[in-house]
């Protein structure tokens, strides 16, 4: 399964950069940077959980509340925490729920990483999105944050589709067409160009 190498990455920039002169100039300004898998994939699915609908630095507060009171984020140690005890880290009701019935899930399917490291990524997307409180957009981030997938372009992700407003001076919320014909030129390699643009827009770089 093809995946982002360091050497992936630098032929990823390279080719994106001949294509694209604006993400040439982004590019440019975060060259020592790059994306890094946590290599843990219950903190990763967990970590997005605490981001959806919600900014990076919101995110971020309540995650590190969750940590504070946890010390190691575990689903064995998530489940033996009250729901009220979860929901004073900054949690919604619905978000709570959310990261019990995923703790639930690791717990009952100890070896289901190295199924997902071998399958395609609509098969993991498939598998994921069973779980309540994971949908399409929390498979992607799995998918581009813990499997380092090259190609993943989350067409429903708020602050990609800014970025894009933003740096190509289209109008918000961009057409379908618009969105399409991105998807299109940085194919095979529209992870690393998600990820610059999401850089682009926030000092500190996304991670889950």
């Amino acid at each position: 399964m093809n995946i982002l190498t360091k050497k992936n990455w630098i032929l990823a920039i390279n080719n994106l950069k001949k294509k694209d002169k604006i993400l040439k100039k982004i590019i440019n300004r975060y060259k020592s940077e790059q994306l890094k898998s946590k290599k843990n994939a219950f903190l990763t699915l967990a970590k997005s959980i605490a981001g959806q609908q919600i900014s990076v630095k919101a995110a971020n507060s309540i995650w590190q509340k969750l940590e504070k009171k946890l010390k190691k984020v575990t689903p064995n140690n998530i489940l033996k925490l009250k729901k009220v005890e979860i929901s004073k880290c900054g949690f919604s009701k619905q978000k709570v729920n959310y990261l019990l019935n995923l703790a639930i899930f690791f717990k009952k399917n100890k070896n289901i990483e190295k199924k997902w490291k071998r399958v395609e990524d609509e098969k993991v997307i498939e598998d994921l999105v069973k779980i309540k409180g994971i949908g399409r957009w929390t498979a992607e981030m799995f998918l581009i944050f813990y499997l380092l997938r090259p190609n993943i372009f989350p067409t429903a992700d708020i602050g990609l589709l800014r970025a894009i407003s933003i740096n190509y001076n289209l109008k918000y919320p961009l057409k379908n067409t618009e969105i399409k014909k991105f998807q299109k030129k940085w194919d095979p390699w529209s992870t690393v160009a998600t990820w610059y643009l999401w850089r682009s827009l926030d000092p500190i770089p996304v991670k889950y």
